[in-house]
Order: C-alpha cells, then sequence, then structure tokens
C-alpha cells in the first residue's frame, strides 16, 4: 500500500509542475480517424485543462473539406501544436502557419493518423490552392508510412532496448495493448530515440515497430514525438493517457 502511495505522489507530483501553456489540438471528423475529435476533446477536458493548459481544438472540413478554420489565428499564440487528423491538406496560408510553428522551434505532438495526415492517396487528384505535404511523414516525424498489419490484434508494446526516459514516469508498458492496426514505420530517422515497441501477434508477418518515439525537427530544433496509438479504446488505457500527458511534458521544455 505504501508503495502504491509513493508511487501516486511522484505521478502528481510531475503531472502538476507542468507548465501551463496554449495547446492547439489539429483534427477532423473522418470514419478512419478513430473517433479523434472526441477522444481529443474528453483528454483535453479530463487531462489538460485541470493542469492549467489553454486548449483549442481546430476541427477540420470547416467550412468544406480541407479547410481549418480558425487553424492560423491559433497557431500565432500556440506553445504546442498536437496533430490527429488524416489525408487532410489545408489552403496554402494554414500549411504556412503550420511550417511557420515548426520552422520557429515550436513542438509537435502527433498521434495515430498523423503518420499520414497530409499525404493524398495515390493517384489522388488535389485542388491546386491546397498544400499537401507528403515528405511530412519522413521529414518531421522522423518515420515512414508504409502500411500496416492487421493479424493477430491487438499487439503488445514494450519499452525499447536501453531506454530510460521521463516519458515512461508512471507508465508500465505491460498494461498497453494496441487495439488496431500496427503502423509499419521503419526506418526511423538517425536523430529519432524510439520509447515504446509493438509486437505482432502470432500469424503476424510485420517485425516489432515502433509505436513512440522522439526526435527533433529543423534548424531550432522544434521536439517531436510521435505514437501510433490512438485509437478510442487505446485512449481508455491509463498508461497510454499517461504516456501522452508525460509527452505534453516533454515537449514544452525548452
Amino acid at each position: 500500500m505504501k508503495s502504491i502511495l509513493l508511487t501516486f505522489i511522484a505521478i502528481l507530483g510531475l503531472a502538476t509542475t507542468l507548465p501551463a501553456a496554449n495547446i492547439v489540438i489539429m483534427t477532423v471528423v473522418d470514419p478512419d480517424n478513430y473517433d479523434a475529435p472526441n477522444t481529443m476533446r474528453d483528454f483535453a477536458e479530463k487531462e489538460l485543462k485541470p493542469l492549467g493548459h489553454h486548449v483549442t481544438i481546430v476541427e477540420g472540413d470547416k467550412p468544406e473539406k480541407h479547410h481549418f478554420d480558425g487553424l492560423v489565428e491559433a497557431l500565432k499564440d500556440a506553445d504546442l501544436l498536437v496533430l490527429f487528423s488524416r489525408r487532410r491538406f489545408p489552403p496554402k496560408d494554414q500549411m504556412a502557419a503550420i511550417r511557420a510553428h515548426l520552422d520557429a522551434g515550436k513542438p509537435l505532438l502527433g498521434i495515430r493518423t498523423a503518420n499520414h495526415a497530409f499525404i493524398p492517396k495515390p493517384k489522388e487528384v488535389v485542388d491546386p490552392s491546397l498544400a499537401p505535404w507528403p515528405e511530412f511523414t519522413h521529414e518531421v516525424l522522423g518515420g515512414e508510412n508504409t502500411g500496416y498489419e492487421t493479424k493477430g490484434l491487438p499487439y503488445s508494446v514494450s519499452v525499447a532496448a536501453d531506454i530510460k526516459s521521463p516519458l515512461l514516469e508512471g507508465v508500465n508498458a505491460a498494461n498497453i495493448r494496441g487495439h488496431q492496426s500496427l503502423y509499419k514505420v521503419l526506418p526511423l530517422a538517425d536523430n529519432a530515440t524510439p520509447i515504446l515497441i509493438g509486437t505482432a501477434q502470432a500469424g503476424a508477418t510485420t517485425p516489432p515497430q515502433p509505436v513512440a518515439w522522439t526526435r527533433s525537427y529543423g534548424a531550432n530544433k522544434a521536439r517531436i514525438f510521435y505514437t501510433s496509438l490512438g485509437a478510442p479504446e487505446d485512449m481508455q488505457i491509463a498508461d497510454v493517457r499517461r504516456l501522452l500527458l508525460n509527452a505534453v511534458a516533454w515537449t514544452l521544455q525548452k
């Protein structure tokens, strides 16, 4: 009982020392986007706002598909951009605001479909007023988008070898199960540090894949955290929510 209490106090202490920040969450309603707007609203209300963070959720396809109304204004004062959007190509001024945020050295936290946030489908014709960024996955997140493993769901999660990270404070990887497809993301960028590894179950052909990692991007070294976890069932796991909360703290460090 005493050890449980001490662990709780340590976790609570870390959470309450997070700096208050302006956080922008960029998401979209899409049948294949894992109910992201609802899970992000829940995470903001229950985890972020109680710590004093100001959260602005910018939902895509408003006023029309690919448009993220309010994004440019929201990013002007944003300390952190959380990206959970799928195959949307914002107008050029909105994409310029995203690039400016990153180029200024401000951090980004990518969740699941951020892996293909700005990538058109093969042979998809994109309106010239819109701005795809198919290289984003490789250039910014530091991983690849080469498909997914669906056999043997759910997949197990373990800590990457030789990793001791504040991102794992209060996180027991053994409690985490990935409830949707395991993304194929290898190879990672040279400066990426895997944090968690997902392993598909018996009958799968995909080798273990990183499911959470960190890196820096650009001349001003914007902190980047990405996880391919994020399905609604994943977001009900306390250790996944704790991981994301730790990631917010890590990205906000100067």
